[in-house]
C-alpha cells in the first residue's frame, strides 16, 4: 500500500525557515516522482516543487518559489526546505507521488497523496 506522511509544519515567524518531510512507504522514491503542493486559504492548490531520479536527482520549482524552496530526498523521505518565509507561504502543504521519472507540477498526474501539514507564517 502506498502511503505518504508529511511532517514538519507549524507556526513560524516571517523570515524564518523550516523543513517539511514526506515519508513514503509502499514504493521506492528511485522509481517515482514526488511533488510538493500547497493550498492557501481561499486559493486553489498549486505545485511548488518536484523531484525524480534520472541517473541523478532532477528537480523542478514553481517560479514563485525559486530561490527559497529546495526539494531533496534521503532514501525514502523527501524534504522541502523553505527559507525567508513570507506570509503568503501560509498554506496546507501536501506531498504526492507518481510512478516513473516524470518531473511535473501538474497535480492531476499524481495519484498518491498525503494528508497534508499546516504551515502558518506569523508577522
Amino acid at each position: 500500500e502506498v502511503q505518504l506522511v508529511e511532517s514538519g509544519g507549524g507556526l513560524v515567524q516571517v523570515g524564518g525557515s523550516l523543513t517539511l518531510s514526506c515519508a513514503v512507504s509502499g514504493f521506492t522514491v528511485d522509481d517515482h516522482a514526488v511533488g510538493w503542493f500547497r493550498q492557501a486559504p481561499g486559493k486553489e492548490r498549486e505545485g511548488v516543487a518536484s523531484i525524480c531520479h534520472i541517473i541523478v536527482d532532477a528537480t523542478s520549482y514553481a517560479d514563485s518559489v525559486k530561490g527559497r524552496f529546495t526539494i531533496s530526498r534521503d532514501k525514502n523521505t523527501v524534504h522541502l526546505k523553505i527559507v525567508n518565509l513570507k506570509p503568503e507561504d501560509t498554506a496546507i502543504y501536501y506531498c504526492a507521488a507518481l510512478s516513473g521519472p516524470i518531473l511535473t507540477l501538474k497535480e492531476e498526474l499524481y495519484p498518491y497523496w498525503g494528508q497534508g501539514t499546516q504551515v502558518t507564517i506569523s508577522s
